[in-house]
């Protein structure tokens, strides 16, 4: 299951002897946590003796950064993908449901990387999650553009703070990970059930109606999702 993203990839024996070792630490972390993570456990995946982990990478901590790196990059990837190859038909809300199908299959069937990252993120030292961070507010990004736009379009709720529906809705996405058990209740089952609380929670029946003047001079106080749009 682990994968790597494809900008990553080398085909020279070091870099393919270097791969492996990401995929089995993913593999590692994804199931034993940052603080079960033992280099032999990683080298034993990798089919390694441990002492050459060091020839590519100077601590067992730099190992770990670049999985949890590589598992928000490879999410942020995989999504907008996904998003460009949308019908040009499909609506604001359509892209939501995209992102959140893509969103699950990838954290829970395709990426170890993905699923370390998300189950650790609370556990690693701060010190080694400065790279994490700045893609996890890339792909912050690529959400809170998805919102917005339906939002603009009146697809979402006015009275829904974007910030907080972009939050929960990611929260709920990445708890997943800990929960999900295949054995009961599929995949499909999950990303279904996803995509109808999520849509039915945050978005109307019809595009929202242009507000009514306001009877007196007094500025009406803009709603939680204006404030957001104009920020």
């Amino acid at each position: 299951m682990a994968r790597k993203p494809d900008a990553q990839r080398d085909d020279s024996k070091s870099a393919r002897t270097r791969e492996r070792i990401l995929d089995a630490a993913a593999q590692v972390l994804s199931k034993k946590g940052y603080s079960g993570t033992r280099l032999t456990d990683v080298a034993a995946v990798a089919e390694i003796q441990a002492p050459a982990i060091y020839y590519y990478f100077p601590s067992r901590e730099d190992l770990i950064e670049e999985v949890m790196w590589a598992g928000i990059a490879e999410m942020r990837k995989y999504v907008i993908a996904a998003l460009e190859a949308a019908p040009a038909e499909a609506t604001p809300m359509d892209r939501i449901m995209i992102a959140v199908e893509v969103h699950l299959r990838h954290e829970l069937n395709i990426s170890d990387y993905t699923t370390a990252s998300i189950r650790n993120s609370g556990q690693v030292p701060e010190k080694i999650r400065s790279r994490q961070k700045a893609e996890e507010a890339k792909y912050g990004e690529v959400w809170k553009k998805l919102i917005r736009d339906a939002a603009a379009e009146g697809e979402i709720r006015p009275e829904l703070d974007l910030r907080i529906a972009r939050m929960l809705i990611l929260g709920a996405l990445n708890w997943a990970a800990e929960w999900w058990n295949p054995r009961r209740g599929s995949l499909d089952l999950v990303v279904r059930n996803a995509q109808s609380i999520i849509q039915s929670g945050i978005g109307t029946a019809a595009p929202a109606a242009a507000p009514k003047p306001a009877r007196t001079r007094r500025a009406a106080k803009p709603t939680p999702q204006e404030a957001d749009l104009s920020a």
